[in-house]
């Protein structure tokens, strides 16, 4: 558990407190302060996201992810996520309904939480992480890597800020 060392290293040391946009929970945790703020106060999220987001997780990585989105009727937010310009905010009965309840329930487990605070979490933090893992506006047509590149570029991009 090198790296998540690493990265939970780089999140702790940054000693920035979680910020609280005027627009609501998830335009406020559109800065990396926030999102390093909700990594950092439940770390297990770093391995839940790295797999839903890497080309090996089981929802197909950031493509799968878009795909379930979409399905929902939520093409337009996770397509702001992913483009230039503000970040649609989702609310968690948005995330369980894109993810299906049985993945809500599987994460809310690994968390230690019940399934709406799960899903919450996951509407504040996926707009701006997805936003800054894809800074050029859109997704990258291979993916964004297997979980464990997935680790070492958020290492970095937490490092970086």
């Amino acid at each position: 558990m090198g790296l998540l060392d690493s990265v939970l290293g780089a999140v702790m040391n940054q000693g920035q407190q979680p910020q609280s946009g005027e627009g609501g929970a998830a335009a406020g945790l559109g800065g990396l302060g926030g999102l390093m703020g909700m990594l950092a106060s439940n770390p297990q999220l770093i391995q839940i996201v790295t797999g839903m987001l890497g080309n090996d997780g089981q929802n197909g990585g950031l493509g799968g992810l878009v795909s379930k989105f979409e399905q929902a009727g939520l093409g337009g937010a996770v397509s702001s996520w992913i483009g230039g310009g503000p970040n649609e905010p989702v609310s968690g009965e948005q995330i369980t309904s894109a993810l299906g309840n049985d993945t809500i329930s599987d994460i809310a487990a690994k968390l230690g939480t019940n399934p709406e605070d799960a899903a919450g979490q996951l509407s504040q933090m996926l707009p701006g992480l997805i936003n800054h893992l894809t800074p050029d506006g859109q997704a990258p047509q291979q993916g964004l890597g297997n979980s464990g590149d997935l680790m070492g570029m958020l290492g970095g991009l937490l490092k970086g800020r």
